[in-house]
């Protein structure tokens, strides 16, 4: 898995990814800490809300800047969006009241929906081999990793020598040094629609693609990328196990602060300890998926899991309702392992379902639509976790994230059936390639032959992109 390391520039972002998301999980301890200084027992309701907060810039935002991030060098539209993140950062220690959080969160998470969008459509240029864009995938679960395992254990250790407040100067230094990596990099060019998606050709035989591609407007392309992932079922299988991925995040990320501190009486130092369980048991999958994915299908290792999050939840509420015992610590550090552990099984290989079923030259919008498409999923998960947990109980919040992740499972097993064959979607659909017998009986050419919808005419393409199997 690590061979793809080799290759410097995937190295440097890599790298890149793991600082800043370490710098992340610092500030997800002290944000945590933060609103239970000040809303006391309402800390659920309050992380429930900006992390509503910053699923709706996630939502709005990816989507325009995806349409709009053609005309911005991609390297620096990175770097720019992980200055804008080591800013808000600066100012989080300062905050002292609810509504200042609120609107740093959203400044924050406007910037990262700038960022991982962009960021994730450029690792299938960086690492074009299938396999080599397979083990990219586990090392970007194990950077999304660190910030739920490695930054929680640091967290830990920081607050026994300072106070939580100075954990955000850890993301300040996260985000400024992943900018100072991506700047050291060459990034690869982004694929040209009329190369890999020529779409029609005109009267002589050259393909308007590139032209029509350009002449569409900003909201036309924002809306692209979503028509695109919704027309296929796998990529609509996938919107519904991100949901069940969410059911059960939401449950860790805005509640671990409630359950360690309210529930279990136990101290704060604690809280990073929980939510390193759960980091725990997505990076030990991540790190054994690889050598699964080559010989079982994504379906085989997706669905399964997406019914174990429900029966994690199921379980939570069991330990939820029990009255006492020491016996629910381990309880709880065992299904956030196990909550773990069943998101990285469906978030691992989304990466590779989203590359078999979507052209190269669409691949960008594409991200894009998942990232906002997935985080509306977030959206409706937080709110669920946070403001029911606190105005009807833990109990009620479990149960009725369990009944949505296995509601989702259902639908995503109904569209995605075994042997399902879908076409590859495309704006435009791709030229087929076969062989003619020219005059010269030895010779042999590769020629194009246009849809039977476009217009008359041929058009030799010297480049064909084969586009792997769909799993």
């Amino acid at each position: 898995m690590l061979s793809v390391l080799r290759n410097r520039t995937y190295r440097h972002l890599f790298v890149a990814q793991v600082v800043a998301l370490a710098g992340t999980g610092l500030a997800t301890v002290a944000l945590g800490l933060l609103a239970y200084d000040l809303a006391g027992a309402d800390a659920g309701s309050v992380l429930g809300t900006a992390l509503a907060i910053k699923m709706v810039a996630y939502v709005g935002i990816a989507p325009v800047v995806a349409a709009l991030a053609h005309r911005i060098p991609r390297r620096r539209l990175l770097v720019a969006a992980d200055l804008a993140r080591a800013g808000v950062a600066l100012a989080l220690p300062f905050v002292g009241s609810v509504w200042q959080v609120y609107l740093l969160i959203f400044v924050l998470q406007a910037a990262s929906a700038t960022f991982t969008p962009a960021f994730q459509s450029v690792i299938p240029d960086v690492l074009p081999e299938e396999r080599d864009y397979t083990r990219a995938l586990s090392l970007s679960r194990l950077a999304y990793d660190t910030e739920t395992l490695v930054s929680p254990v640091l967290a830990a250790a920081l607050l026994a020598l300072v106070g939580y407040r100075w954990l955000f100067w850890g993301t300040v230094i996260g985000f400024l040094a992943s900018a100072v990596l991506v700047v050291s990099v060459v990034l690869p060019g982004a694929v040209l629609a009329a190369r890999s998606n020529p779409g029609k050709a005109d009267a002589g035989g050259r393909s308007t693609g590139a032209r029509s591609a350009g002449a569409r407007s900003a909201g036309a392309r924002s809306l692209a990328g979503i028509r695109l992932f919704l027309s296929v079922p796998r990529l609509r299988a996938l919107l519904a196990l991100d949901l069940a991925v969410a059911a059960g995040g939401a449950m860790v990320i805005v509640n671990t602060v409630v359950y360690v501190r309210e529930e279990l009486g136990r101290p704060a130092g604690d809280v990073p300890l929980a939510l390193g369980a759960y980091g725990g048991g997505s990076m030990l999958v991540a790190l054994l998926l690889p050598r699964v994915l080559d010989r079982v299908a994504d379906r085989t290792v997706m669905l399964p899991a997406a019914f174990a999050v429900a029966g994690l939840l199921a379980a939570l509420a069991v330990v939820t309702t029990a009255g006492g015992g020491a016996w629910r610590w381990p309880a709880l550090l065992t299904l956030w392992a196990g909550l773990g552990a069943a998101g990285s099984l469906i978030l691992t290989p989304g990466g590779r379902l989203l590359r078999s079923a979507v052209p190269p030259a669409d691949l960008p919008a594409a991200f894009a639509a998942q990232f906002s498409l997935t985080h509306v999923c977030w959206l409706l998960a937080y709110p669920l976790a946070g403001w029911l947990g606190a105005t009807a109980g833990l109990p009620v919040a479990t149960v009725a994230l369990a009944v949505l992740a296995l509601a989702s499972a259902g639908l995503a097993t109904r569209v995605w059936r075994t042997g399902t064959t879908v076409a590859r979607p495309a704006i435009a659909p791709a030229p087929t390639t076969v062989t003619v017998r020219p005059h010269h009986r030895h010779a042999r050419r590769p020629v194009h032959r246009r849809p039977l919808h476009a217009p008359s005419g041929r058009a030799l393409v010297r480049h064909h992109h084969h586009h792997p199997a769909a799993p």
